[in-house]
C-alpha cells in the first residue's frame, strides 16, 4: 500500500526530524508529516546560540540542515493537518485533511502554539501590530516604539532582536523580575533602547481603523491604569500543546501535555510523544532533538518486538 509505512512522525520540528533520522537510519519506512514547512519554530526565530556546535546560527538555515539530514536515509517527507489518530492495536491509522495513511508505529511531535492573552483588541490587532513573532514581523517596526508582553527567554530574546529595528522596546512584565536566563537578562538591562514596566498586565489593545496605536495597563499592585502609546505588540506568555487531534486516544493530561517515561512511551503502545509536547520542564531544541533520537531508536525496537510476537515458530 502506497501510504504504509513503519512509523508516521506527526511533526518536522527538530525532534521530528531526529526522529526520522533515527528510524530511517535503522531500514525503517518513515512518513514525516507535517501540515507546514519543516522546522517549526526554528523557522521564526533569528539566531540560536545555544545549540552545540554552533556559536550563533539563523533558525532557517539549523532547520534546513536537520531536514537533510532527515531525509538522506529514505523518510519521506508529506504535507496534511493531522485530525485525528485510530489505534487498532498492532497498526494505527493517521487521518488528515487531504489523506489517509497506515502505520505500526506513530511518533507525535506536533509542538506547542503560542498563548494568547484573551483580552479586547488582541484579535481584532492580529496582523495590524499585533503579533508573536519578531523574526516575521519586526521589520515594519523600524524606528517606532514596540511593547513586548512577558518576561521569559522568549519575550527578553525577542525583545533584544527588536532593538535593532524599534527605536524603544519596552517589556511589560506581571511580575518584579524576569524569568529569563540570566545571560538574557543582563544584556535586556544593559540595552539602552530596552525600558520595563513591573508588575503591571496589559488590559487591552488600541488602535485605530487601520492599526495599534497603544496598549491599556493595569497595575496589579496598586490598581492604577495607564495608556501607553505604541505602535506594535508583540506577546510571548508562553505556549500551548498542539495535541487536539490526539484527543481520542486518552494520552494527554488535563491542559493537553502528553505524559511519557523516559523512552518516550505514552500509554498507548506504539504511540511515541517528542519534544514540546511532552509533559516536562525544558522545552529547547536541544531537548527535542534528545527526545527524537530516544524515540527513533524505541521505535525501532518496538517493531522488532512485534515482528517477533507474530513471528511463526
Amino acid at each position: 500500500m502506497a501510504n504504509n509505512y513503519d512509523v508516521i512522525v506527526i511533526g518536522a520540528g527538530p525532534g521530528g526530524m531526529t526522529a526520522a533520522l533515527y528510524a530511517s537510519r535503522a531500514n525503517l519506512s518513515v512518513l514525516l508529516l507535517d501540515r507546514g514547512i519543516y522546522g517549526g519554530q526554528m523557522n521564526n526565530t533569528a539566531a540560536i546560540e545555544n545549540y552545540p556546535g554552533f556559536k550563533s546560527i539563523q533558525g532557517p538555515d539549523l532547520a534546513s540542515a536537520m531536514y537533510e539530514g532527515a531525509t538522506q536515509f529514505g523518510a519521506e517527507y508529506g504535507y496534511g493537518a493531522v485530525e485525528s489518530i485510530t489505534d487498532h492495536g498492532d497498526t494505527k491509522t493517521v487521518k488528515t485533511d487531504t489523506d489517509e495513511y497506515t502505520a505500526k508505529a506513530i511518533v507525535i511531535g506536533t509542538g506547542s502554539q503560542y498563548r494568547k492573552l484573551g483580552i479586547p483588541g488582541e484579535t481584532e490587532f492580529s496582523g495590524r501590530g499585533v503579533s508573536y513573532c519578531a523574526v516575521c514581523d519586526g521589520a515594519f517596526f523600524r524606528n517606532k516604539h514596540v511593547v513586548v508582553v512577558g518576561g521569559g527567554d522568549s519575550a527578553i530574546e525577542e525583545g533584544i532582536y527588536l532593538t535593532q529595528l524599534a527605536d524603544k522596546v519596552t517589556v511589560v512584565h506581571r511580575r518584579d523580575h524576569l524569568r529569563a536566563q540570566q545571560v538574557a537578562q543582563d544584556r535586556a538591562f544593559a540595552n539602552e533602547k530596552m525600558e520595563f514596566v513591573w508588575n503591571t498586565e496589559v488590559t487591552k489593545i488600541v488602535g485605530d481603523d487601520m492599526k495599534v496605536t497603544g496598549v491599556e495597563l493595569s497595575n496589579n499592585q496598586t490598581g492604577e491604569t495607564t495608556t501607553m502609546s505604541a505602535d506594535g505588540v508583540f506577546i510571548y506568555v508562553g505556549n500551548l500543546p498542539m495535541t487536539a487531534p490526539f484527543n481520542g486516544l486518552s494520552i494527554t493530561d488535563e491542559i493537553g501535555w502528553i505524559p511519557t517515561d523516559g523512552e518516550m512511551h505514552t500509554k498507548v503502545p506504539g504511540i511515541f510523544a517528542i519534544g514540546d509536547v511532552r509533559q516536562k520542564d525544558l522545552r529547547q531544541i536541544t531537548t527535542a532533538v534528545g527526545d527524537g533520537g530516544v524515540a527513533g531508536q524505541q521505535v525501532f525496537k518496538y517493531l522488532e518486538d512485534l515482528k517477533a510476537k507474530h513471528a511463526v515458530v
